[in-house]
């Protein structure tokens, strides 16, 4: 890595992004966040440091579980429960939690469904609060809001019947390939919600008419990413087993960096401590 400079040093995290035009991005590394756009077209280098700390309770450990996690945390904390991936499994109101006061802030709270055109037509849930970050971490280039719930577990539920006339999947090799030909998203939300109608008003009987409502005014959120070339071919650089990954910065989309070596997925190295290094 001769010719490159230290940026920063540091325990990683997901990059930050805020919608402008193009997406605009900064990678946390330790105290600090480094801008990233204009490391476009330069050499840049991301070194493991070999060590790992739980982004939970900071503890050192020698594997991370759930995209940052020690095994203790992975298996006590609610943010690792399996209603995270399955919210319509959610068992708040079951009274077993296990952190009630974590469920209240991040579960029993406003949700958005939403159908996204990141690799064709998904739908998705997020918390309204994490609109527009949930779309441009998965590589959206447009999105728009189908309905919004009062909880996550409607949110999922709802999600759950939608799944049978949408995927619920983004491919990511496809993402970093290019992207899609935009969709009427506006069309497709009128009819998958005539579709998924009986659910709908189902839902609204059990939890309230005002738990489920749905968005049928809410406007199309439209992304650009800042890619100079996307890879005819996607190499996956695993930073654990390399050490180190180097090279062109050719785009950044979602959380992946694009390299003219492959592609990196920032937030599957949460936790980890790395020296960010570029050409400037």
């Amino acid at each position: 890595m001769s010719g490159l400079s230290r940026l920063a040093l540091g325990t990683l995290a997901k990059m930050r992004s805020e919608a402008a035009a193009p997406v605009a991005y900064a990678m946390p590394v330790g105290d600090l966040d480094v801008a990233m756009n204009p490391l476009l077209g330069q050499r840049v280098a991301l070194r493991f440091e070999g060590t790992i700390l739980c982004v939970a309770c900071g503890r050192r450990t020698n594997k991370s579980f759930n995209q940052g996690y020690c095994y203790p945390c992975f298996k006590n904390l609610a943010a690792c429960d399996t209603c995270i991936m399955s919210p319509e499994r959610c068992h708040f109101r079951e009274g077993t939690c296990r952190e009630p006061e974590w469920g209240l802030k991040h579960c029993m709270t406003d949700h958005v469904v939403y159908l996204a055109n990141g690799t064709g037509l998904k739908v998705g849930i997020t918390r309204a609060g994490q609109v527009p970050t949930r779309w441009i971490d998965q590589g959206a280039v447009q999105a728009l809001p189908l309905a919004r719930t009062a909880t996550r577990q409607q949110a999922g539920l709802l999600e759950s019947a939608m799944k049978a006339h949408v995927s619920d999947r983004t491919q990511w090799q496809t993402l970093l390939k290019g992207n899609p030909e935009p969709m009427d998203l506006a069309a497709a939300r009128s009819d998958l919600l005539a579709r998924c109608a009986a659910e709908i008003a189902r839902l609204q009987s059990e939890f309230g008419i005002q738990a489920i409502v749905p968005a049928e005014d809410a406007e199309m959120w439209s992304f650009d990413y800042p890619v100079l070339e996307f890879p005819a071919k996607v190499r996956s650089l695993a930073l654990e087993k390399l050490g180190e990954v180097e090279g062109e910065l050719l785009g950044i989309k979602g959380q992946y960096l694009i390299l003219s070596s492959g592609v990196i997925n920032i937030r599957k190295y949460t936790g980890h401590e790395v020296e960010l290094l570029a050409a400037v």
